[in-house]
């Protein structure tokens, strides 16, 4: 029957009992989901993860400028990992930086919300914001 229609035989279901064939196009069916593949691509959405480092001691003028930089990030749709990094004896102000974290996360709420809450790694604190 494949032959007289010049289509090919593809099997479905080889499992099944008996096996299950069908009488179709191979070329154009190959053609058509490559093509859907296509369009569900175009149609997803990448998100980077971007990151800013802050130090416990930051002055605020260059506490704004970040957080301009964060406010972008968000509005592009895409995350942020904030790294709190502290280098010598900064590690006495664990508590400082802490601070500045929650301050952080409570400036940038109108725009995102916090997915990985501060977690200390050696000496660097990190938190990852998302946007909502």
């Amino acid at each position: 029957m494949s032959r007289e229609a010049e289509l090919d035989l593809v099997e479905v279901a080889g499992q099944a009992s008996p096996p299950v064939c069908r009488i179709m196009d191979f070329s154009r069916y190959k053609y058509d989901q490559a093509k859907k593949e296509k369009e569900a691509r175009k149609k997803q959405k990448v998100i980077h993860l971007k990151e800013i480092k802050f130090h416990p001691f930051i002055d605020e003028n260059d506490y704004k400028v970040k957080l301009s930089s964060l406010e972008r990030f968000l509005k592009q749709g895409d995350k942020a990992k904030i790294t709190m990094v502290f280098r010598g004896r900064e590690m006495n102000y664990i508590p400082t930086g802490r601070k500045l974290l929650e301050r952080l996360a409570q400036d940038i709420a109108p725009l995102g919300e916090v997915e990985k809450a501060p977690l200390m790694e050696g000496r660097m604190i990190t938190m990852i914001i998302g946007g909502k």
